[in-house]
């Protein structure tokens, strides 16, 4: 064993990185941690090997071997540690996934806390998306102890870096998914993972996961954030290398790390689930129907088709797109009589602000007026709702874009209206985060005046109100002169809710300017520049001596006046010439220093006194006169040789063409400022002009798709009432036609029975068996046994015979065979001719039919006669019938053609009613 360790140990150390004893490969692992701590810096040859082949990794921290995978880890953590980001960048593919899946999930402690410190390791190094990203797909694992290790280590990421460095989005997906998993352990690591998303987002977080939560979990969770609802905002453990690398470079500073930390904790609080969601497509959700029911004239419609738009909006972000038309249907549902459909709406644009926030802004004119327009509304819940949008498009915009119309609608002549418009204007206040400019407080405040003013207790509570959060806005030193005029009680009260507000936005005195402070004493200046005061320039002693050159225009006064020549040489505003006169006896030196004395007291020209404040005097030199003090030397010379000349005409000559400079200058700085006062009015009458020509242009809009929709409207009621006129029509043309069929019918039926009539009244004759009325009777239709003309003598059956028979004519008309020809009533007569033993039906019928069809027309009469029947006869034969005699005919033979026949008919007459009544329902029940 001695001799096989000598030869591991010589062997290179990535050979013995993936040797398959593991006590050699334990080794290697330890041997390369040390190797990696002893390294100066991460250039270091001891990291080159893994650099370049980064996949070692992978075999050291998933080793068969639970010793040899502890010192793998260890020496992947040294790695990261001491190398730099290329290599943990290169090595951070091969080995997180076998850490989540090996390491993690290790029955010992150690190797865990190794597993989970490399994690960090690499965040620190780079950036946390990456190794998240690794993370995710182990909570897909089989094996659930290894799904719990690794929310255990999201858990520990996000606890050390928080939810700033690292993204949550992508966890917060999930995490539905592993609240309903199968196994305990893994439901409670997940929990652990909520509670510490809680402490970073707070109510932010639920609407990504909360909706798919059970009961009982949403319970327990409430149960957790409770607890952490105490405790303060968390911060932020561990930094990353850039961080570190940032926080090295800037200072150490006390009142610059407070700031940092407030402006972190105040960012914390502003995450809300607009930043956490992912933009979500609506428009294409909108129902196609949802225009012609938010304009339809039924309330229930138009609430249903808010309601359907709610539902589709009820985002925390939406997608950003076109959303000018529905903003103005919903613009103009604040104009509903109803009030469901008018709160339906404004929750609606509640929600599409929040979804869109600073997308929602260009809307904001289409919207904004109808909502307060329609804050007349008493009832608290739509007052409520409309309160709810305003505030959410507020925060899509800003206090100056609202701030208008919110002065407008500050004096309406609704007090309702004024009232919610005061305290959506204290609301704006409240939450901006911008401090308002002068202007606009000042307008604020002049409205606020107003309503201190007003009958109404409530509009004067609001006005102290509005008045009192501007002032902790501005402070009070700010607010005094605005307050003037104010009685005390008033004052009193502002200063109440002054104390009490709680806003965002406030206006920080500026800090004095450092560059006045910094510079110490002013830069010297040369007393010969000609231009204006911001030309002065530093002068250097050896350039004090040029500047007489550049003084042409006062050379003919020079050679009289050596005084006011030298006043020539400097600027216009050198009025104060009279004191160097005045100290003549001071010499050479005097002579120098004095041109520098009267720039201090000199009055005729205050608009350029800085210019000369910062000039220092040009030290003295041995030169000649006139290059002393830019020439005013010769006029301390002439002065040595005579004291009382120049004195007087200097004051004389040299103030006026000095005061006259200056006032030419005061003139024109007067006309620039007069110029510019009116330009300045000019802008603000134009942008006064611009805003009410764009509300003319926006009420135009409005008026205009108003119209557009009426009209809109007015064609498809118009196209409606022609589509029911063309169905009306048809309706109309079918009934005269099935009218007129029928009325055809009726005609072709009377025709056919007036024939069947007129041919049985021929053919019988006054001494046929069926006599005029008996016919009558029987052929028509409309007389049944029920008649005047009914015969008790008969049964029943033979009113129903007669009328059968009747119908029978008319239908054998209809169709074609007229009245019974002899030859069509034949055949039944053959068919029972030769039959001896006829039933008792077929005999009446073949009488019958012999009567009509084969008989003679005296031979019936005879008969009727010597059966004792007259023109109205018959009766004998009836009564016969019922007294069961039966007729006699000529021959003296019994007449069975009487009542058997009468039978027969009656059979008949139902058959062919039967057919009738079923050719009537077959015409019916054809299509029209």
């Amino acid at each position: 064993m001695a001799d096989g360790e000598e030869d591991f140990s010589s062997l290179p150390l990535t050979d013995r990185w993936v040797h398959k004893v593991w006590k050699v490969r334990k080794q290697a692992y330890e041997e390369a941690a040390q190797a990696f701590e002893k390294t100066p810096d991460e250039y270091d040859p001891a990291f080159r090997p893994f650099i370049q082949d980064p996949s070692l990794w992978k075999t050291a921290v998933a080793d068969s071997n639970v010793a040899a995978q502890q010192d793998g880890l260890a020496a992947l953590c040294a790695f990261l540690k001491f190398g730099g980001r290329e290599g943990g960048v290169r090595a951070r593919q091969h080995a997180v996934t076998s850490i989540c899946e090996k390491g993690l999930s290790s029955t010992r402690a150690a190797t865990k806390a190794s597993a989970v410190e490399a994690l960090l390791l690499f965040i620190e190094i780079d950036v946390p998306g990456p190794v998240i990203e690794e993370i995710l797909p182990v909570l897909s694992n089989k094996q659930p102890k290894v799904v719990a290790a690794a929310l255990n280590a999201l858990t520990q990421i996000f606890h050390n870096y928080g939810c700033k460095t690292a993204d949550p989005k992508p966890v917060l997906k999930i995490l539905p998914k592993v609240f309903g998993h199968a196994d305990k352990n893994v439901r409670a690591e997940a929990t652990g993972l909520a509670v510490e998303f809680y402490r970073w987002l707070r109510e932010a977080m639920k609407p990504m996961f909360w909706g798919d939560l059970k009961p009982t979990q949403q319970t327990d969770l409430e149960a957790q954030f409770e607890k952490i609802k105490a405790e303060g905002p968390a911060k932020q453990e561990r930094l990353l290398r850039s961080q570190q690398a940032a926080k090295e470079r800037a200072p150490a500073a006390g009142g610059d790390e407070y700031g940092e930390e407030g402006e972190e904790e105040e960012e914390a609080g502003e995450v809300d689930a607009f930043d956490l969601a992912e933009p979500q497509d609506v428009i294409s959700k909108v129902p196609k129907d949802f225009y012609d029911n938010l304009a339809s004239s039924k309330w229930k419609e138009r609430k249903e088709a808010c309601e359907a738009l709610y539902a589709i909006v009820n985002v925390p972000r939406i997608k950003d797109g076109d959303f000018g038309e529905i903003t103005r249907c919903l613009a103009k549902c604040m104009k509903d009589a109803n009030i469901a459909v008018v709160t339906q709406a404004a929750q609606c644009i509640e929600m599409l602000a929040k979804g869109l926030r600073k997308g929602f802004a260009k809307y904001r004119s289409n919207v904004m007026q109808p909502i307060m327009e329609r804050l007349k509304e008493k009832k608290v819940t739509v007052a409520d709702a409309l309160g709810a949008a305003l505030d959410a498009v507020f925060l899509s915009t800003n206090l100056t874009e609202c701030l208008e119309d919110i002065t407008t609608f500050l004096v309406h002549k609704n007090p309702q209206v004024k009232e919610g418009t005061m305290k959506f204007l204290v609301r704006c206040l409240r939450t901006t985060r911008e401090v308002p400019s002068k202007q606009e407080i000042a307008s604020i405040v002049e409205c606020a005046k107003k309503l201190l003013s007003e009958g109404s207790e409530v509009l004067r509570s609001g006005g102290a109100e509005i008045l009192g959060t501007i002032m902790k806005i501005i402070g009070e030193r700010a607010m005094n002169p605005h307050l003037e005029g104010l009685d005390d009680i008033r004052k009193t009260k502002i200063k109440e809710f002054f104390e009490t507000a709680e806003v965002k936005a406030k206006d920080k005195p500026k800090p004095p300017p450092p560059a006045p402070a910094a510079r110490g004493p002013p830069p010297k200046k040369t007393l010969g520049a000609k231009k204006a005061p911001p030309g002065l320039k530093k002068a250097s002693p050896a350039a004090a001596a040029p500047p007489p050159e550049p003084s042409p225009p006062p050379a003919p006064p020079a050679a009289a006046r050596p005084g006011p020549a030298g006043n020539k040489l400097g600027k216009p505003g050198l009025g104060g010439l009279k004191a160097p006169q005045k100290r003549t006896l001071s010499g050479p030196a005097a002579g120098a220093a004095s041109p520098r004395r009267p720039a201090a007291p000199r009055v005729p020209s205050p608009a350029f006194e800085p210019e000369y404040e910062e000039e220092e005097p040009i030290p003295a030199s041995p030169p000649p006169k006139p290059r002393i003090g830019l020439g005013r030397g010769g006029l301390a010379g002439r002065s040595l040789a005579k004291p009382a000349a120049p004195s007087a005409p200097v004051p004389a000559a040299s103030p006026s063409p000095t005061s006259t400079f200056s006032h030419m200058e005061r003139a024109e700085l007067e006309e620039l400022r007069m110029a510019n006062e009116r330009l300045l009015k000019q802008l603000d009458d134009a942008r006064h002009d611009r805003s009410k020509l764009t509300s003319e242009i926006q009420e135009l809009k409005n008026q205009n798709a108003q119209l557009i929709e009426d009209h809109t409207r007015d064609v498809l009621s118009i196209k409606a009432k022609e589509t029911q006129l063309v169905r009306a029509r048809s309706d109309a043309e079918a009934a005269e036609q099935t009218n007129e069929r029928l009325r055809r019918e009726l005609d072709r039926l009377k025709r056919a029975l007036s024939k069947a009539e007129a041919a049985l009244n021929n053919g019988g004759g006054a001494d046929s068996p069926v006599s005029p009325s008996l016919g009558f009777r029987a052929l028509s239709p409309t007389h049944d046994d029920g008649g005047i003309y009914r015969d008790n003598a008969l049964p029943p059956s033979a009113g129903r015979a007669r009328q059968s028979f009747a119908s029978t004519l008319s239908e054998e008309k209809e169709n074609g065979d007229g009245v019974p020809h002899p030859r069509k009533m034949a055949p039944p007569e053959s068919r029972y001719a030769g039959s001896t033993a006829s039933s008792g039906r077929a005999s009446p019928a073949r009488g019958f039919r012999r009567d009509i069809s084969g008989g003679d027309d005296r031979d019936i009469r005879n008969n009727d006669s010597a059966s004792g029947s007259g023109a109205y006869g018959g009766y004998g034969d009836r009564a016969g019938s019922r007294l069961g005699d039966p007729p006699i005919n000529a021959s003296g033979a019994p007449a069975t053609s009487g009542m058997e026949s009468w039978r027969r008919a009656a059979e008949v007459t139902s058959q062919l009613k039967a057919r009738i009544e079923l050719m009537k329902a077959k015409a019916a029940s054809r299509p029209q």
